[in-house]
């Protein structure tokens, strides 16, 4: 039975004769144990209460219908497994511990597929040049955010000058193969949050005291990445551009809060978009005789 749980959970299908063959059942022991599976179902109030075993006629197979799953399926699984090899934000070891954990996830059956999707892209692997395990600093710095609690650290900058940091913690993020510590600076001496690196932080210490930002001026992660380009910083600013390029489409997955406010008839778009910092004068710059016309002025954020 836990094995059909197991099983049924991870999106498996389970055949009536393969079932009987491998536990050397009878078919009304299949039967009772389903019934008695269905009952626990309806009863638990771990997963769906909607949840149900049905009988599928035309593949001749139990299958698990339900809304909300509690474990990965197969694509899931395959499909976290690509974006965690792309990023090289792990090192090898967590990296290769990690996927162990979300091949667990799959049918026993799948697993061998999806090992051999992956085995080529984990055999080249290569890590960050920081050779830094960042799993457990972004837990601690996470209970920090969590509990608002100032913290100091230790913090070596892009030219290798070093120097304490005291900071209210309010947003792990990601981005561009790094992770990124977001944080106001525990003395208010700016309005905007400072973002540092994580593997460029040391010898984390948490102070014990509390912090309080004013609602007006709470920090949302979500909003901040819409508005960010490479992890720069600054103040908000609204940009203007011309984009004369194949893609717009590029133009507008890179910015997720630009919008086109013209286009001429040569093709030429008129692109405007909230960002923060300097950030987006490098992808401005990066785009070359594609983007013209480029205009900014700063903005009262709210």
């Amino acid at each position: 039975m836990l094995w059909m749980y197991e099983m049924l959970s991870k999106g498996g299908l389970i055949e009536k004769a393969k079932l009987m063959e491998k536990f050397g059942v009878s078919e009304k022991t299949v039967r009772r144990d389903i019934d008695d599976l269905r009952t626990y179902l309806v009863e638990s109030h771990q997963i769906d209460t909607n949840a149900s075993i049905v009988y599928n006629k035309a593949k001749n197979v139990y299958e698990l219908i339900r809304f909300d799953k509690e474990w990965l399926t197969n694509e899931e699984t395959l499909a976290l497994s690509k974006i965690l090899l792309e990023s090289r934000a792990l090192m090898k070891d967590e990296l290769e511990t990690v996927l162990k954990k979300l091949l667990g996830q799959t049918e026993p059956e799948k697993q061998t597929f999806v090992k051999d999707m992956i085995k080529n892209e984990l055999f080249c692997y290569v890590p960050l040049r920081h050779g830094k395990r960042l799993l457990s600093p972004i837990w601690k710095l996470s209970e920090m955010i969590h509990g608002h609690e100032i913290a100091e650290f230790n913090y070596t900058r892009q030219d290798g000058s070093k120097g304490g940091r005291r900071v209210k913690p309010v947003a792990i993020m990601f981005s561009e193969f790094y992770f990124y510590l977001i944080a106001y600076f525990a003395d208010d001496s700016k309005d905007f949050p400072a973002v540092f690196r994580v593997d460029r932080i040391e010898d984390i210490r948490a102070t014990g005291e509390k912090f309080h930002i004013p609602y007006h001026k709470k920090f949302s992660d979500g909003e901040f990445r819409r508005r960010v380009q490479f992890m720069y910083p600054g103040e908000l600013q609204r940009v203007t551009f011309q984009f004369n390029g194949d893609s717009i489409e590029a133009v507008l997955d890179r910015l997720p809060t630009a919008e086109i406010i013209d286009k001429s008839d040569d093709g030429t778009y008129t692109v405007t978009a909230e960002v923060f910092g300097k950030g987006i004068d490098m992808w401005l710059r990066s785009q070359g005789d594609f983007v013209t016309e480029v205009k900014s002025r700063k903005m009262n954020r709210t």
